[in-house]
């Protein structure tokens, strides 16, 4: 049985903080011990440069992603475990990929429709400020994912319509190039293309992560850059509980009962605790602890998880060079999946040896001496709508058509009729 494949992308544009570790990297890590799963993780410098234009920046978060993922338990030797940058194989597909999709899928895409609406808003071009970059971000994140195959990625529900789009690219591609169009195969038979048309890529399912803890930040929003309310996830132990202490919380006095479910003191030790020590903490709530002995508890118990955690990470990041031979490890037994596919798809889409086009044209030569000319019928829509057929000789040459037909399956199946009595007719 084929071993299920998830795949999940880190951007390298910051550094990792409490919130990351806890909705993303741990929970990733155990999905990976899985031993009926692949999983690919790749740190996505590509998708960095769309919004940051600071080399420096992008260079130092890469450093610090992977020295976080490893030092939290990813076992490289038992994952796919790369950067992005380091297979060319990704914008190579990019570019195919852009050339099967419709300019109006990513029209609609919601991070270029919110820059519209923000520009709108002000009274600007809808398009300034945004670059092709993130017009175009789709397309590389559907490269992204088919060029491994991936059966799912995990993705907040926001990120739903990303995997969509790279369903729908995925198969257009292989609709036009893995037989759909080749009527002369499959005749105007979607069922039968299903069945026996050639795929090259599996159609990817978001795996919606909704048991996955979002932690609150300083501030009491979600945790996230984009406020700058976070909490660096590698803290010395003396500036973690000074960033734990100063979280915000309400004015309730010490001895008076306070709602765990309301406090976001509350919701960040639970995200670390086992169920016997949240059961405690919800106790010491009805009780009236004081915030300042909540926020110590918070600390301590996060700390317990994470100093040997950050033993291990400040050993790895001193030590760059050999987190990129990690990288550069898994980069090469990433693109031993990636080349073999991509040769396939530059052979379906026509990038080919010359070699092999004089090799097929003396097969063609051979075959036309000793067949009949081939038949090969054509539907289309004519200038009434309706829909028509023509049957065309092997020099293309027009022997029959016919129109008024309600869908492309009857013109079809008239076709098939007409070639069977010029088949007949021939010498």
């Amino acid at each position: 049985m084929a071993k299920r494949r998830v795949l999940t992308g880190i951007t390298t544009t910051g550094t990792p903080h409490l919130g990351n570790y806890v909705g993303a990297i741990r929970p990733a890590i155990a999905a990976s011990r899985d031993a009926n799963v692949e999983s690919f993780y790749f740190l996505a410098d590509y998708h960095a440069l769309i919004k940051c234009d600071e080399p420096a920046r992008i260079q130092q978060s890469t450093l610090e992603i992977a020295a976080s993922w490893l030092a939290c338990g990813l076992d490289p030797g038992k994952v796919y475990f790369y950067r992005q940058s380091d297979i060319p194989e990704i914008p190579e597909l990019t570019w195919m990929l852009t050339c099967v999709t419709a300019k109006g899928l990513l029209n609609r895409a919601h991070a270029y429709k919110a820059a519209n609406d923000i520009n709108r808003d002000k009274g600007e071009d809808p398009d300034a400020g945004i670059n092709a970059g993130l017009y175009m971000y789709p397309v590389l994140m559907a490269a992204d994912i088919l060029l491994f195959n991936a059966n799912q990625v995990p993705v907040g529900r926001d990120q739903i319509q990303h995997i969509e789009m790279a369903r729908d690219i995925g198969q257009r591609f292989n609709y036009l190039y893995g037989g759909g169009t080749s009527w002369d195969r499959f005749g105007w038979d979607e069922k039968k293309w299903e069945e026996e048309g050639e795929k090259f890529f599996v159609l990817p399912e978001a795996l919606i992560e909704d048991n996955v803890a979002t932690l609150p930040g300083l501030d009491g929003r979600k945790m996230s850059k984009s406020y700058n309310n976070t909490i660096p996830l590698w803290l010395p132990e003396k500036d973690l509980r000074k960033a734990i202490l100063g979280i915000v919380t309400n004015s309730q006095a010490p001895g008076e009962p306070k709602n765990p479910d309301d406090s976001h003191i509350f919701s960040i030790y639970q995200a670390f605790a086992s169920a016997q020590e949240t059961a405690t903490m919800r106790r010491a709530y009805a009780d009236g602890i004081g915030w300042g002995d909540a926020k110590q508890k918070v600390f301590e118990r996060i700390n317990v998880e994470l100093a040997p955690l950050r033993e291990r990470y400040e050993a790895l990041i001193a030590k760059p060079g050999e987190i990129e031979d990690a990288l550069l490890a898994g980069a090469s037994k990433a693109r031993a999946l990636a080349q073999p596919l991509l040769a396939r798809l530059r052979d379906a889409v026509g990038l080919r040896s010359l070699r092999s086009q004089a090799l097929s044209d003396v097969d063609k030569t051979k075959a036309n001496r000793d067949e009949k000319p081939a038949l090969q019928p054509v539907v289309f829509r004519g200038e009434d709508k309706a829909f028509a057929f023509k049957v065309l000789d092997a020099k293309k040459n027009v022997l029959a058509t016919q129109g008024g037909f309600a869908d492309p399956k009857a013109a079809m199946a008239a076709a098939q009729v007409a070639m069977s009595s010029l088949a007949e007719a021939q010498p």
